[in-house]
């Protein structure tokens, strides 16, 4: 396996949005997917998407952390994969959420989220999976969504007054 370069803000590869992966059972599409996977865990990421490392497929990995889950709702779960996903809000309900990106390194940011969100797509393997997530996985999806349409969390931010650098945000607080 192989670690891959992350494209940072900045690069035009994530404004562009990504375009479906035509044969999910292409051995490329399982080097890529395992190599995403070492490499989100290597940078300590909880999701990372095919356009972060250069790649314009609808295509992302991540995973839920023990350190990460938020309860019965929300339980850890091992990295995996999901290509050319669909994501749909269950109900409007929205929270707050303090995000980063492996493309912004060292900055967070407030960004408002749907609180549960219906998925569907396949799997590393080729087979359908859908389920309903909330709490940090219900985050995680609808970021790394995000970027396989070309937007950025600070896009989301109705308030960049929300946004700082990791360092001044533990120091001062994280103003929600």
């Amino acid at each position: 396996m192989t670690l891959l370069k992350i494209a940072r803000m900045g690069h035009p590869v994530l404004l562009q949005p990504a375009l479906p992966v035509a044969d999910p059972q292409a051995p490329a599409v399982h080097v890529l997917v395992a190599d995403m996977i070492e490499t989100m865990l290597d940078a300590q990421g909880a999701g990372l998407a095919a356009p972060q490392v250069h790649q314009g497929l609808r295509l992302f990995v991540y995973h839920v952390p023990p350190t990460r889950s938020t309860g019965a709702d929300d339980p850890p779960c091992p990295p995996a994969a999901l290509i050319n996903p669909e994501l749909e809000p269950v109900d409007e309900e929205r929270v707050d959420r303090l995000e980063g990106c492996l493309s912004i390194p060292g900055m967070r940011g407030w960004v408002p989220r749907y609180r549960r969100i219906a998925y569907r797509g396949l799997d590393a393997h080729g087979q359908m999976v859908q389920g309903v997530a909330s709490g940090f996985l219900a985050n995680v999806l609808q970021h790394e969504y995000d970027h396989l349409n070309g937007i950025l969390y600070p896009m989301r931010m109705p308030d960049l007054g929300r946004m700082g650098f990791d360092s001044e945000m533990a120091r001062y607080g994280e103003r929600t």
